[in-house]
């Protein structure tokens, strides 16, 4: 599952001294935003609804995160699992998200509820598809657990691969719809 390329970490902080007390990871805006806006520097936002919402945003017609972007999210030893692969390290993760991009011709993301425990986040949304004119619809949650470099060490993804992929296929949908009646209803 691809994040949106418009929100990347920055920093954490450590609210007082109580070992209870919450860790902020602060994200900031990609470098073209502030000097676009004037700025010339790195907007912070707290890790918060707000901002997760926005790295959970891809619209269809957008480009996917790069490389740099990926790795300014991602911790060189993330775990990253979905109910079709599961992958070790960052380079495997952005192999494994290229190839997504590249399989599709457009992918989109949009969010639903958020909520946020120290360093967990789970994130709702919606994956949408566009194959050879197909568009396949992915509902889903995303679990993330940050480090304490404010990097995503884990990335586990929880959705229904088979119905939405092969429910509008003639012959295999029909028995894809059978099954889940047989088993599900």
């Amino acid at each position: 599952m691809l994040l949106a390329s418009n929100a990347l970490p920055y920093k954490q902080d450590v609210a007082g001294s109580n070992p209870a007390s919450r860790i902020r990871t602060t994200w900031c805006s990609p470098p073209w935003l502030s000097v676009a806006a004037g700025m010339g520097a790195f907007t912070t936002i707290a890790m918060d609804d707000t901002s997760l919402r926005t790295l959970f945003t891809k619209p269809y017609g957008t480009p996917p995160p790069g490389e740099e972007q990926w790795r300014a999210v991602y911790a060189e030893d993330v775990h990253f699992q979905d109910p079709t692969q599961e992958r070790h390290g960052l380079a495997a993760y952005i192999e494994a998200q290229e190839g997504l991009v590249k399989r599709c011709d457009d992918v989109s993301l949009m969010p639903g509820a958020i909520a946020i425990d120290g360093r967990t986040a789970f994130i709702e949304w919606e994956m949408g598809l566009k194959i050879k004119g197909i568009e396949f619809i992915y509902p889903g949650t995303t679990r993330l657990l940050i480090n304490e470099a404010g990097k995503i060490v884990d990335h586990r993804d929880y959705f229904d691969f088979v119905g939405p992929t092969f429910s509008p296929v003639p012959v295999v949908g029909g028995f894809v719809r059978w099954l889940y009646k047989r088993f599900v209803d």
